[in-house]
């Protein structure tokens, strides 16, 4: 498998379509794969044009507070990213300097922000939603872009430590958490069956951490929380999570203190894109030239 990732890779930056900057799953990227990136942006926002979505779009960080309280550091210690600076005084930035010319590691003085690197883009919009009060009688519903960040080095081009997902979050009822997930399966089949990518939905499970993790996993599979929308991409055995639709039950609207209009603790669902694996699911399917790609693939995406 790892052959074909590193190959795959390789010719994505011989194309000149990702940009090496040095370290496993951190690159640049091209107009052209940019150009991709725009048109399936514009594929989700046409598919939920009439849902009247509130749009919010945030830095790549949150508050360390926030992530705390999120309860990922409990689930997925391992792929968690925090921001570390410089907070010392001339004889320590002389040290550190002394270090650096040493070769050592110059960044051991440094000390934790107040800002984490975000993990998911649906996590900034609950503390946001529930600062307002409660719900408006029809729930709320939000359209959040954003990059995210993971700490799992690989050389799977799909698999970046830096990515950017598209997200609607849905928050209300368990009726309207529900009954917007499965709407949304079925419009991630029908766009992405638009591309003209192979696909298979499935029930799957988060990365947990642990022995404890392994539960957390067992449970959301057998109780069916989450889905994704995989596509193969250097592996027909193995294929890519491209799209994911999840149903938090009531977890975030007892974590952040969510409440419907009714005063009930919400329900929360969201649908991620992943901006970044959907077009290299393209180029692998379709080549490196998107001026020849099907018309009606060109079509759905707006090139």
């Amino acid at each position: 498998m790892s052959d074909a990732h590193r190959a795959y890779r390789d010719e994505l930056l011989q194309h000149g379509l990702l940009i090496s900057m040095g370290v496993d799953g951190l690159y640049g990227r091209s107009p052209v794969f940019e150009q991709i990136v725009g048109g399936i942006d514009h594929a989700f926002s046409r598919a939920a044009g009439a849902d009247g979505a509130e749009t919010m779009r945030f830095p790549p960080g949150i508050g360390k507070a926030q992530l705390e309280q999120s309860g990922y550091l409990k689930s997925s210690p391992q792929l968690v990213g925090t921001v570390h600076s410089f907070m010392g005084l001339d004889r320590d930035h002389r040290a550190m300097i002394e270090t650096l010319e040493k070769g050592g590691d110059w960044t051991a003085g440094q000390k934790t922000t107040q800002v984490a690197l975000t993990p998911a883009t649906c996590y900034a919009v609950y503390p946001v939603m529930a600062a307002r009060g409660p719900l408006a009688e029809a729930g709320g519903l939000v359209d959040v872009r954003g990059y995210c960040f993971r700490h799992e080095p690989s050389i799977d081009p799909a698999r970046l430590q830096m990515f950017r997902q598209r997200e609607h979050v849905r928050l209300g009822t368990e009726a309207q958490a529900l009954d917007f997930r499965a709407l949304w399966i079925e419009r991630a089949q029908t766009i992405i069956g638009s591309f003209g990518l192979p696909f298979e939905v499935d029930v799957a499970n988060d990365p947990f951490f642990g022995r404890t993790g392994k539960l957390l996993a067992t449970s959301q599979r057998e109780d069916a929380l989450k889905f994704e929308l995989l596509v193969p991409i250097t592996s027909n055995e193995a294929p890519t999570a491209c799209a994911s639709f999840n149903y938090h039950r009531d977890l975030f609207g007892r974590t952040w203190g969510v409440r419907t209009a009714a005063g009930e603790v919400a329900h929360t669902a969201c649908v991620g894109f992943g901006l970044e694996r959907i077009t290299l699911a393209l180029l692998k399917h379709h080549g490196f030239v998107p001026a020849k790609w099907p018309a009606k693939v060109r079509d759905a995406l707006g090139l």
